[in-house]
């Protein structure tokens, strides 16, 4: 079997919506590797987006889910509850910002995670108004699709979709030139005028944008918002999902500048690959929903909860906050010496900009990006663009890759820039 004989059949099988990144198959996979059915290796500079965190395979989780299979695979937690549900949310109220009591409530994906956050929110406050802003990304369901900002190809005529949602602009160091401070005042003075104190339930934002770029905020440019979230009466959200889970070098991107959110919403690097999501929060907040409101038939489901409590031992017992600042240390100073406008991020997850010859205006390059994307695919380096403009190259490697693993995929990028020009 192929990779040209399993594309075949997809193409007889599969939606076209769905796409795929590269166009090899995939056999195995462990650490900063994946091995496609060819038998040709890829250096995995994406983590299936962030997801792979404690790498493919990885040994604590393959044993937890093998005892969890072999008791029972599915019983609905809210008919025949079980322990693992209960010692995830343990763990989540633990690790999350914040020393306040809290709560959790476990669900499948991301998309699921933020909607329940945004139900909370409402029920907690009585009111209508969601925040979000500029270059988010919060999921592909008709309400998350009205908080992404992003047309294509997120929302692209699949509208209409859910009222209330109102868009404020984000800080953007590299396109705005503002501090925090004034970039926070220029989205409260949106936020008063076209929405209202009063009438807003939720401020949601992610603490580095995903999807629209891998965007850093300048420093105090949360902490204003949460400031006048808790000043107006609003649940602050921190939607976590790409960077929770020592992603960016610390247990959630929040702590980086002491940020302790109503909410935080979870997914991605929770389970070592398997689908589990959470939010977690304020007791007072989590508690407000009348008991059957919140749920699902899969939510928390005993094999995800068992690969996630392995994970995050996994985490623990390897310190992956402190290998993804080690990642960060042996990749940003070379992808700084990149022909790009910026590179940016946190710990393993880190991005580069391009822009056109005319850098001064900051054109958006994203030809030059998909030229040099491909040509890290040819030599079996596997990365994602992303952005609003489709201009940047975003890096997710594992926090579990070997050195020399992050040493060869550098390598590759950079050749790869400099065979585009």
């Amino acid at each position: 079997m192929s990779s040209m004989d399993v594309h075949k059949r997809r193409t007889a099988a599969v939606a076209k919506g769905v796409s795929s990144v590269i166009s090899s198959y995939v056999d195995t996979a462990s650490g900063g590797t994946l091995t496609d059915v060819d038998g040709r290796e890829w250096i995995d500079f994406a983590s299936g987006i962030a997801v792979s965190s404690v790498g493919n395979a990885a040994p604590r989780v393959v044993a937890a889910v093998r005892e969890q299979v072999e008791r029972f695979t599915h019983t609905c937690f809210m008919v025949a509850p079980y322990e693992s549900y209960v010692a995830v949310c343990e763990q989540l109220n633990a690790l999350t910002p914040g020393t306040f009591d809290k709560r959790s409530a476990l669900f499948n994906s991301g998309a699921e995670a933020v909607e329940n956050a945004v139900k909370i929110a409402r029920h907690f406050t009585g009111r209508p108004a969601i925040v979000v802003f500029d270059h988010a990304y919060h999921g592909r369901t008709n309400l998350t699709m009205a908080m992404t900002a992003k047309s294509m190809p997120y929302k692209h005529r699949f509208g209409p979709f859910a009222p209330e949602i109102y868009r404020a602009p984000l800080s953007y160091p590299l396109r705005d030139g503002l501090s925090g401070a004034e970039a926070a005042a220029r989205a409260i003075d949106v936020i008063d005028k076209q929405v209202g104190g009063g009438n807003v339930a939720a401020v949601l934002i992610e603490p580095i944008q995903g999807e629209g770029g891998f965007i850093v905020p300048a420093p105090g440019f949360l902490p204003a918002l949460a400031g006048w979230a808790r000043d107006n009466g609003a649940v602050f959200i921190a939607d976590e999902i790409q960077t929770g889970f020592c992603r960016t070098g610390a247990w959630f991107a929040s702590e980086h500048e002491g940020i302790e959110p109503d909410l935080v919403t979870t997914a991605k690097g929770i389970a070592g690959g398997l689908p589990l999501a959470g939010v977690t929060g304020r007791a007072e907040v989590m508690d407000a929903v009348h008991s059957g409101g919140l749920g699902g038939t899969y939510g928390g489901n005993p094999i995800a909860c068992a690969a996630a409590l392995a994970a995050i031992e996994t985490m623990r017992e390897l310190d992956l906050a402190a290998a993804a600042r080690a990642i960060e240390a042996r990749m940003l100073p070379r992808l700084r010496e990149l022909p790009v406008a910026q590179a940016r991020g946190r710990g393993a997850m880190l991005a580069v900009e391009l822009v056109g010859p005319a850098s001064l205006e900051l054109e958006p390059d994203p030809a030059r990006t998909a030229a040099v994307s491909r040509a890290c695919h040819d030599a079996g380096l596997l990365t994602l663009t992303c952005g609003t403009y489709g201009n940047v190259l975003r890096f997710l490697p594992p926090l579990v890759s070997p050195p020399e693993v992050i040493d060869r995929g550098l390598d590759v990028i950079e050749a790869a820039f400099a065979s585009v020009g």
